[in-house]
């Protein structure tokens, strides 16, 4: 036994070892988690978000983190919105990470700063249902060239220099109507958690 030991001490202690080369254990960073959502019905609108009216309780007014400007008449800048206080976080984040993305030039140049609207009591246009403006979880931008009845693949947020923009509103659970109808490209709204992924 004493000779084993002195034999592997040997080893270790030998030449022939100093240049084994030391291999580093491979990091795996893990995968973003991505949540999953689906559009609301009206049932669970009401269930989560309360009942809408024209000056309801609920609403927040969040600052806006670069000024937009009025879609049907841009000359007016927008630097407040109001809108549900339980997705008032989720859009503070929304327009940060968008500026942090596009900067405030680009944001300009692609229309992503033309306000049409988030709360807004009101039915949806063509129907008796109310309109998710009505609880201020929706927002509307560059409506002139994402109408409601255009397709998306004929929408400027169909093009691939917004896809940034649509990843930031998914991180938040917004859906926008143009890619989950095919209409309405204008339109993100609050949609109601499934899984993570």
């Amino acid at each position: 036994m004493q000779n084993f030991i002195i034999k592997l001490f040997d080893f270790f202690t030998s030449s022939d070892i100093k240049d084994f080369e030391v291999f580093e254990p491979e990091i795996i960073e893990p995968k973003e988690v991505m949540e999953k959502y689906r559009l609301a019905n009206t049932q669970e609108l009401f269930n989560i978000y309360g009942i809408p009216k024209e000056n309801p309780k609920f609403l927040e007014t969040i600052d806006l983190p670069y000024p937009m400007r009025l879609n049907w008449d841009k000359k007016i800048l927008v630097n407040k919105m109001r809108c549900h206080r339980l997705v008032a976080s989720d859009f503070e984040n929304i327009f940060q990470e968008i500026l942090n993305h596009y900067g405030y030039d680009e944001i300009k140049e692609l229309g992503i700063d033309l306000f049409g609207g988030c709360f807004n009591f009101r039915k949806m246009r063509g129907g008796s249902d109310l309109s998710r403006h009505s609880w201020g979880i929706a927002i509307d931008l560059d409506t002139e060239r994402n109408g409601l009845k255009t397709p998306f693949n004929k929408a400027n947020f169909s093009k691939p220099e917004y896809n940034k923009l649509h990843e930031i509103f998914e991180k938040y659970g917004f859906l926008n109507l143009g890619k989950e109808k095919n209409f309405d490209s204008m339109h993100w709204e609050k949609g109601i958690k499934l899984w993570k992924t």
